[in-house]
């Protein structure tokens, strides 16, 4: 047992100065030292003394770090091992650790938070039933340090709900925690809204409620994701309107000038637009009424957002509502005029789908990130991904309006790009894209699109303008066209005909040279595809034909 003592603290306090040394001979020997005593009874409890008593801030950060990633390591119960961490300093930890986040400053308040959630995640509720009702009890301080405190540990325990599997278990505590947490959590979002409006005028105040309004929705979305709970469904007047109100508001105090980093009003927009999407995707007869507003408010945003980095995420989550929407049956009359399935088309999709100058940086500056994104499949959360889901949605009920009205923007795009390659080299880029994202209705990972619109001739897309950038003499000029080729020719492998494949095997080796790491990164890559795609007799079948045909692959 490690006593309690002042020369215990400072022995503490001069080791994890130490572990922030820059010289790995002191630093290294002090993180062993911490190592080898964190098995001792109070060794918690000391760390948690140094934070909430030391007079240096750094060191106080330092203990908070050391403490989360100690109990990171060391709160699980594992069967049949050591328990790493004895039950009275887990009694004691569980005893204060709330009241000290909520009295802690930023930085530590949310390292903290995380060790909470940690703990949460192994002992609530069974072994933790008042947590809850502790973190409740604080939403009456009119504190919003301490509020915002319990509201981001609140939606780091919460948000496993979203991917969790179905369970008796798994109901049983979410029934707690909503019977707990959920009508607290409305009032709180009313009063925060009533706030917003008193301050409305006082940036400082309107940062820390926006915050607080950020976190309330994503809470929302956790505590709604597994099913509409009864409290909700009885609440939706309320959280619909102020949502609508919301996701409607421009506050010019809440605007950055920062081109990249999303603001505060643009988090919570987004966050709104993802609980719109929940609730029209699962819960469409409740939500019906609410419906018309939200598809008006969204697309009003869609066509009076900029381009800029900084609204991607919230550009990319409205239109994935969109996307929700049109493909449910029952609000398939909102789409059926043409006039509105053309202003969504010209308005929403081909505009997200432009190349921009921050995407012609990620593939010069940053290729890996850029491969991971378009390649992968990890572009989740970009206009591009997003207007293709819209794309898709919209052709589930209008294959053969959508197919036409794209097919009017890809020949414009095409014979811009035609009239001056050098400057329009993008329209081309925006014509592939749109082509992939409106053949394309099933693939996997194995095979590429094995399901593709009818009405649109891929191989006659292919011959006419993928070949020609595949066979142009030199491969390093449009690197990003040259990528979006080779792409097409992978995404379709399934697609087009054998000849077709055959003809670009030996103009894909070509780009094994290319200088651009993502064009010769999409050449291996789509090599391999072709290389391993097999027949009806399981039987590899490029490889196969080549060898039978004496062809020169």
């Amino acid at each position: 047992i490690m006593e309690l003592n002042d020369r215990n603290l400072q022995t503490l306090t001069e080791y994890l100065q130490k572990t922030l040394s820059p010289d790995p001979a002191v630093r290294r020997p002090a993180e062993k030292f911490l190592e080898s005593v964190e098995g001792n009874q109070n060794y918690p409890i000391l760390l948690l003394t140094v934070l909430e008593k030391s007079q240096d801030e750094v060191i106080r950060v330092c203990a908070a770090v050391t403490f989360k990633n100690y109990i990171k390591r060391n709160w699980r119960v594992v069967e049949d091992e050591l328990n790493k961490i004895s039950d009275p300093d887990r009694t004691a930890i569980k005893a204060n650790i709330v009241n000290l986040m909520l009295s802690s400053p930023e930085q530590i308040q949310k390292q903290l938070s995380d060790a909470i959630s940690i703990i949460g995640r192994e002992d609530f509720p069974q072994k933790w039933p008042d947590l809850l009702s502790e973190m409740v009890t604080r939403f009456q301080s009119g504190d919003f340090h301490v509020i915002n405190g319990i509201l981001r540990t609140a939606h780091s325990l919460f948000k496993r709900y979203r991917h969790e599997f179905k369970s008796n278990e798994l109901w049983s505590e979410i029934k707690l925690v909503l019977d707990t947490f959920a009508q607290p959590l409305t009032e709180l979002f009313k009063a925060t809204i009533d706030l917003c409006q008193t301050h409305a005028t006082d940036i400082n105040a309107l940062k820390v409620l926006f915050s607080s309004l950020a976190l309330i929705s994503k809470l929302f979305y956790s505590l709604n994701f597994q099913d509409l709970p009864e409290f909700f469904e009885d609440n939706m007047e309320t959280w619909m309107t102020n949502f609508h109100n919301l996701l409607t508001l421009d506050n010019k105090l809440l605007q950055t000038d920062d081109e990249e980093e999303a603001g505060l009003l643009e988090l919570l927009k987004s966050q709104i637009c993802d609980n719109a999407a929940l609730y029209a995707q699962k819960y469409d007869e409740e939500f019906q009424p609410y419906l018309p507003r939200f598809v008006t408010a969204i697309w009003n945003l869609l066509v009076t957002t900029g381009q800029e980095v900084k609204y991607d995420l919230l550009v990319s989550n409205a239109i994935q509502f969109l996307a929700s929407v049109c493909e449910r049956p029952h609000y398939k009359h909102l789409f059926e005029d043409q006039n509105v399935l053309t202003s969504i088309c010209e308005k929403v999709i081909v505009p997200n789908m432009e190349f921009r100058s921050a995407d012609e940086e990620a593939f010069e500056d940053n290729s890996e990130e850029y491969i991971i994104r378009d390649l992968e499949g990890s572009d989740i959360d970009t206009r591009r991904r997003a207007a293709c889901d819209l794309v898709r949605g919209l052709c589930k009920f209008f294959e053969g309006p959508v197919t036409g009205i794209f097919s009017g923007y890809v020949n414009s795009m095409l014979t811009e790009y035609a009239k001056n390659p050098g400057v329009n080299w993008k329209h081309k880029d925006a014509a592939i894209y749109l082509v992939t994202s409106l053949a394309s209705k099933a693939q996997t990972q194995k095979h590429g699109i094995t399901q593709a619109n009818e009405l649109v001739n891929l191989s006659e897309f292919f011959v006419n303008h993928i070949l020609v950038d595949l066979k142009s003499p030199n491969v390093n000029e449009f690197p990003v066209l040259k990528a979006d080729a080779i792409k097409y020719v992978m995404t379709f492998r399934s697609q087009l005909p054998k000849e077709q494949l055959l003809e670009a095997v030996p103009l894909l080796v070509a780009h094994l040279q290319a200088e651009s790491i993502v064009q010769h990164t999409y050449a291996a890559h789509a090599l391999e595809r072709l290389f391993t795609m097999r027949g009806a007799n399981n039987q590899i079948q490029l490889v196969t034909h080549c060898l039978t045909q004496n062809v020169n692959c």
